[in-house]
């Protein structure tokens, strides 16, 4: 990265580009039923939001790479440009199976977003500062949380639904004009070489997987064993091939070496772990207050604001600790928070206070906070420039992997009654299992905490201050 680069101007270029992949989720979410009363076909309602997340998780690993074989620069510049094509190609649908076509094309963008802005933090700023500026920017996600769905229903009542994709657009614009002017880049790689074979044996292997958990999903997934069982053995043996691909090749797509780093190896497991806990806390404690204790969504939403809160809250106390006391003890209080907020909703009956629950939601909330953050921070500073990309993509790749996973095999469990309305009964029963899931899982995490490197070896495996050795 060059000296002349304006670092100021660049991080907020990227904070801007990573608030709008953040608040994608929500905001979309809360305008389905609008976008279904116009469009019609009801039927695809979940292929929404389904095939953007498919899209996402995808191309997160491969922009990964391809941002330490190009540079960060274009690479980002690539993903926010057809990100954008989505977006303003998703505002002018006209039927469902468009608007599905072009939500793949923004999740194909949205890849890079969620994962080159880390990365290039990361080649900007030394290790004490690096912690911070990626701890704010863990905090957005948060932030994205409580804005989005108030950002949706104002944009939705009072102007179109079209409004939430075209309100893209000019933010990134500036993103991307700030970033292309302020950013200065040179080319560290002469003999590039892509994995092509890695990347369709990748691609068309997780699509099959998650394909097959997205039906898993659905209320008649009795009906289609067949199909999940053809697409799980597809991905069984797509994913073989990407492996042995990439042993041998020159570039491979997702360096197998990164997983010989004990920082690593340990950050990905404990992260899929963590991540499968929070998107269940985030789906089901919603449905908890509305089915269990029979209060509105409205009333849901506002219960569940405290982990919004707690969550960037975490994030920024992570980013200005975790110089000071370590990865590994800042990941350790994190646990002890999830445990705390895990045991009270293992605990919680229909009678339990609102106050509480609310507590219980704040402490998941700074857990999130604190452990994701110190772990984004500890992959970018276990690796040196060449493989930081790679390593953040995976990483990043292994949270969505976790959350998707968590939502499909969760689902399982999860039982409303057999009629159309909520039996708040077996609801509660069936969410206690899982509440009571959650707090095994959280206890594990703990106990996996102690296979991260103690303060001080979190960069041990890179080049001190590798990334800005290329400055």
């Amino acid at each position: 990265m060059s000296t002349t680069t304006n670092r100021r101007t660049v991080t907020v270029a990227l904070y801007v580009a990573t608030f709008l992949a953040a608040i994608e989720g929500t905001i979309v979410s809360t305008a389905m039923p609008s976008i279904t009363g116009e469009l019609h076909g009801i039927q695809h309602y979940s292929w929404i939001i389904s095939i953007y997340l498919l899209a996402t998780v995808i191309t997160t690993p491969i922009y990964g790479k391809l941002s330490d074989l190009f540079g960060r620069k274009k690479m980002f510049i690539a993903g926010a440009g057809i990100f954008l094509l989505g977006s303003m190609l998703s505002g002018l649908a006209a039927s469902m199976p468009q608007l599905i076509a072009f939500r793949a094309v923004q999740g194909l963008g949205a890849g890079a977003l969620t994962t080159i802005p880390y990365t290039i933090i990361g080649d900007l700023y030394p290790f004490e500062q690096r912690a911070k500026v990626q701890g704010w920017m863990s905090s957005i996600w948060g932030i994205a949380g409580i804005t989005g769905p108030l950002a949706g229903g104002l944009l939705v009542d009072y102007v179109s639904w079209r409004a939430i994709f075209y309100m893209n657009l000019p933010f990134g614009i500036v993103a991307l004009v700030l970033l292309m002017v302020s950013m200065k880049e040179v080319s560290v790689k002469q003999n590039r070489h892509i994995d092509y074979p890695g990347i369709a044996s990748f691609a068309a292997g997780m699509f099959a997987f998650l394909y097959a958990l997205t039906i898993l999903r659905e209320p008649d997934a009795s009906q289609s064993i067949t199909e999940i069982i053809l697409l799980l053995a597809s991905a069984v043996i797509l994913l073989t091939l990407f492996y042995y691909i990439e042993k041998f090749s020159r570039e491979p797509i997702i360096p197998l070496q990164i997983f010989k780093i004990r920082t690593i190896s340990a950050v990905n497991s404990i992260s899929f772990l963590i991540c499968v806990i929070n998107v269940v806390a985030i789906f089901y404690l919603p449905l908890w207050i509305q089915g269990v204790l029979g209060e509105s969504a409205t009333y849901s939403g506002m219960a569940m604001i405290p982990l919004s809160i707690g969550w960037p809250l975490g994030a920024i106390l992570a980013g200005n600790f975790i110089a000071k006391y370590g990865m590994r003890r800042i990941a350790v209080t994190g646990s002890l928070f999830l445990i705390a907020g895990s045991a009270g909703f293992m605990l919680m009956n229909a009678h339990t206070s609102i106050v509480l629950f609310m507590v219980y939601t704040c402490l998941s909330g700074l857990s999130f906070g604190l452990s994701l953050t110190s772990f984004t921070v500890a992959v970018t500073s276990a690796v040196s420039w060449e493989l930081r990309g790679a390593a953040v993509g995976s990483n990043n790749f292994i949270r969505t992997l976790g959350q998707t996973v968590g939502i499909a095999m969760f689902g399982l469990l999860l039982n409303t009654g057999n009629t159309e309305a909520i039996d708040a009964l077996k609801l509660e029963h069936s969410l206690h299992r899982i509440f009571m899931i959650l707090g095994v899982m959280s206890v594990v995490a703990l106990l996996s905490m102690f296979m991260l490197p103690k303060a001080g070896t979190e960069g041990s495996h890179a080049a001190p201050d590798a990334a800005d050795a290329s400055s």
